[in-house]
C-alpha cells in the first residue's frame, strides 16, 4: 500500500491525496460506509458503486468471525469475493465490539475472551489469531488489536489500558510480519493510537507505535474518540496526536462521525473516517443535506412536494419527495430506511469530494468554516 499526498491546505492542517491498494486507488480524504457484516445496511452494492460513489468499505472482525465465520469465509476466498464486492476494503480488530461487550468479556495480557451476543458461546481474541482472522477475511486494510479506553476514564485506567494495547501491538505486528496474505493481493496493517483524553498518554502511544514502523506499516489509526469525551477533547486529543504521525502515511479516525466532526477532523490533518451514523441516523429518519438536518418525522414535511435534497447527489434526492419520505416513515415501510440510507451516505461521500476540491483549492479553512454553520442547522 502507498500514500502520495498531493496537496495541503495554507489555513490547515488539511490534506488530500490517494492510497494506492491492490483493489484500486482511494482518494483523501474518504468516508468509509460501514458493512458491519458484509453489507452496508439497506444498500445495493451496485448503489455503493456508482451512486453514493463510495471507493471503500469497511467489515467487522468481530461479527464475521462469528458470523458467517471463518471456514465460510475461507472457502469462499474472502470477503471480497463472499460479498461480490471489487474495491478496498478495511477490517478494525473488533477492539471497539470488546469495549461495548464490558459486562461479558475479560481482558488480560494474553488477549480478549469474551461472550457472543448471538448464543453466550465464549471466544478468545489474542494478537495472534486476530491477524490469521483478519488474514481470512481479507481486508486490504487491518487494524491491530486494542483496547478501546471509555472516554470517561481517569488516567489511572487509561495507563493500564494503553500498556495492554501496546503489549497487544507488538505481538499483532510480529505475527503480521512473519505471515503472507492468503488470497495473492497485499494487506497494510494500521496500529491504533489510544490514551483516552491524556495528552502524555496519547504522545506515549505514537512513539511506541512509530518504533515498530516498517513497511508493512500502511498507515496510523486514531481510536479511543468519540466514545463519550466532550467533542472539544476530541479535538483536543486530535491537536497533540497528528502532528506526530508520519506525513508519508494516512491517518484515520475511527468511529467518527457526524458531518462537522469530519470537516473539523480533516482540518486537523485527518484523511479518513467511518461511522455508522449516516445509516443508523437515517433509518431513524434524520436526512444530513447542505442545507441542515430534516427529521423526516416531523409534521412540517406532510404536504412538502419538493424535492427530498434538490443539491443532493444520490437519485433518491430527485426522484422522491418529502412528503413522500415522510409518508413511508409514519407508515413504518422498510423504503423508507433505504432511501433515507442512500441518501445519507451520498451525502457524506459528497462533504468528502467537496473538502478534496476545497484543499487543491487553498481555500478550504474559510470554507469549512462557512460550511460547519450551515449544514449543523436544524430544519
Amino acid at each position: 500500500m502507498k500514500f502520495e499526498m498531493q496537496a495541503q491546505d495554507p489555513g490547515s492542517a488539511a490534506r488530500c491525496g490517494k492510497i494506492y491498494t491492490d483493489h484500486g486507488v482511494i482518494q483523501t480524504p474518504i468516508f468509509m460506509p460501514v458493512g458491519t457484516v458484509g453489507s452496508v445496511k439497506g444498500v445495493y452494492h451496485r448503489d455503493l458503486r456508482e451512486d453514493i460513489k463510495a471507493q471503500i468499505i469497511l467489515g467487522n472482525t468481530y461479527h464475521l468471525y462469528l458470523r458467517p465465520g471463518l471456514d465460510t469465509l475461507y472457502k469462499a476466498g474472502g470477503l471480497h469475493k463472499f460479498e461480490n464486492w471489487d474495491r478496498p476494503i478495511l477490517t478494525d480488530s473488533g477492539g471497539f465490539q470488546v469495549f461495548s461487550l464490558a459486562p461479558i468479556r475479560k481482558l488480560t495480557p494474553e488477549g480478549c475472551t469474551f461472550a457472543s451476543h448471538i448464543d453466550g458461546s465464549r471466544h478468545t481474541f489474542t494478537p495472534e489469531n486476530n491477524v490469521d482472522t483478519q488474514r481470512i477475511i481479507g481486508a486490504d486494510i487491518v487494524m491491530a488489536l486494542d483496547e478501546c479506553c471509555p472516554g470517561d476514564a481517569d488516567i489511572a485506567y487509561a495507563r493500564k489500558s494503553l500498556k495492554l494495547t501496546r503489549g497487544w501491538l507488538e505481538r499483532f505486528a510480529a505475527r503480521f510480519d512473519s505471515t503472507e496474505p492468503l488470497y495473492g493481493y497485499s494487506q497494510a496493517m494500521f496500529p491504533i493510537i489510544q490514551g483516552c483524553v491524556y495528552p502524555e498518554l496519547r504522545r506515549q502511544a505514537v512513539e511506541h507505535a512509530l518504533s515498530l514502523d516498517n513497511d508493512n506499516r500502511g498507515g496510523y489509526a486514531v481510536g479511543g474518540l468519540a466514545v463519550g469525551e466532550p467533542v472539544e477533547k476530541m479535538y483536543e486529543m486530535l491537536e497533540v496526536t497528528v502532528p506526530l504521525l508520519p506525513q508519508g502515511k494516512p491517518r484515520y479516525l475511527m468511529g467518527v462521525g457526524t458531518p462537522a466532526n469530519i470537516l473539523e477532523g480533516i482540518a486537523r490533518g485527518i484523511d479518513m473516517f467511518d461511522c455508522v451514523m449516516p445509516t443508523r441516523n437515517g433509518r431513524n429518519g434524520m436526512l444530513f443535506t447542505w442545507n441542515g438536518i430534516m427529521n423526516m418525522r416531523n409534521k412540517k414535511w406532510e404536504q412538502d412536494f419538493s424535492e427530498l435534497d434538490p443539491s443532493g447527489t444520490s437519485f433518491v434526492d430527485h426522484c422522491y419527495s418529502k412528503a413522500y419520505l415522510r409518508h413511508l416513515f409514519i407508515a413504518g415501510e422498510m423504503f423508507a430506511a433505504m432511501v433515507a440510507s442512500e441518501h445519507n451516505l451520498a451525502f457524506y461521500l459528497d462533504l468528502v469530494a467537496k473538502a478534496r476540491e476545497h484543499i487543491v483549492l487553498g481555500d478550504f479553512a474559510r470554507w469549512k468554516e462557512e460550511t460547519v454553520k450551515r449544514i449543523t442547522t436544524r430544519l
